[in-house]
């Protein structure tokens, strides 16, 4: 009976190796060497700043990723069915505004007062004063958007937007982190000629979207490479590509234009360890993604913002080390004195009283 038992034992291990190492997944890992991982001292240094916020629950619901704050103080945000809901400027009466029959991710608003929304499922939308959701664009130069996350509309009328991904949807953001590859890109639509074009291709796993103030360049978060990239888009510097920052100690989501020249920086969580170590190795990246998705990587409860000057300096650092009420940072907005954050995650979003930190 015993050694039976142990034929059986070994016979099931060698199963299990057999799976973890030979399956096949569908996912094709790239080789790549990710930089050390910056300390979290200095410029990065750990605090709870972001124990003072204030938070307003999405009631029924989760995942407001973005924020956005219409001319007369309503707050938007868009949640997991789809639905875009409206809070009063002191974030009570919360109601629904609109429902996109997608997964809604970056909100802003155009000149004439619609909700331009990055929707991840249905592609850029615009929400009318009314609720009503018209389709704007579902593809860029006769490919398909796969995965529409963040939007910034400039002061011409124009949406810059991520298509993270053309590979991988949005359910399948760890096939995109095992994998990185160069899927997603950066697109733009005029709202005056409706022509919806691929501005820059090839990026890693394209995320926030934040138009300079004089509209010359946009910059464009690589979640998947740890920095953001500036893109000139007029002026005589256009068509220049360049590096905004870099290695960065988290996983850079979304970004926005504030004041004083500041850009916002919400870093979804710090960087994975384990996630880094297996850069250099695609073989390991496949036997990450043969484990149960219970058992795999998971990122840390750390909401961590960075107020970045124009040359891409740290000049704020919001944090709260302890992940206590909030995590999973994925959008920092200003509108006067306070920062709107939003969460994929989180039942609630929050917002801080910058004048306070002064």
């Amino acid at each position: 009976m015993t050694k039976k038992l142990v034929a059986w034992t070994i016979a099931l291990l060698g199963v299990v190796l057999l799976y973890l190492f030979l399956w096949p997944v569908p996912i094709d890992p790239a080789d790549w060497e990710p930089p050390p991982v910056p300390a979290l001292e200095g410029d990065y240094a750990p605090n709870r700043i972001l124990q003072q916020m204030e938070l307003f629950e999405t009631p029924g619901t989760r995942g407001p990723e973005d924020v956005a704050v219409g001319e007369d103080g309503s707050i938007f945000v868009g949640v997991e069915e789809g639905k875009i809901l409206r809070y009063d400027a002191n974030g009570s009466g919360v109601m629904v505004f609109a429902e996109t029959s997608g997964r809604p991710l970056g909100l802003d608003f155009d000149l004439d007062g619609n909700l331009v929304v990055a929707d991840a499922v249905r592609g850029l939308l615009s929400i009318d004063t009314s609720g009503a959701v018209t389709v704007l664009c579902t593809e860029a130069d006769g490919v398909p958007l796969g995965f529409t996350d963040d939007v910034d509309v400039d002061s011409k009328n124009v949406a810059w937007f991520s298509d993270a991904s053309i590979r991988w949807d949005h359910h399948h953001v760890m096939n995109e982190a095992l994998e990185s590859r160069a899927n997603g890109r950066l697109v733009k639509y005029d709202i005056a000629t409706a022509e919806c074009t691929t501005v820059l291709g090839d990026l890693y796993f394209a995320n926030g979207i934040a138009v300079s103030p004089d509209d010359s360049y946009v910059l464009v978060n690589e979640t998947m490479r740890y920095r953001t990239k500036r893109v000139f888009v007029r002026g005589p510097r256009a068509g220049v590509v360049e590096t905004f920052i870099e290695n960065l100690p988290g996983f850079p989501d979304g970004i926005s234009t504030g004041a004083d020249g500041i850009y916002w920086l919400a870093l979804y969580a710090p960087r994975n360890e384990l996630l880094d170590r297996a850069g250099p190795t695609p073989w390991l990246r496949r036997l990450i993604h043969r484990i149960p998705a219970a058992l795999q990587p998971k990122p840390r409860r750390h909401p961590f913002i960075l107020g970045l000057d124009a040359d891409g300096n740290v000049v704020r650092n919001l944090q709260d080390s302890e992940g206590k009420d909030f995590s999973k940072s994925t959008s920092a907005e200003q509108a006067g004195d306070f920062l709107y954050v939003g969460s994929l995650t989180e039942p609630k979003w929050g917002r801080l009283d910058l004048s306070r930190l002064d």
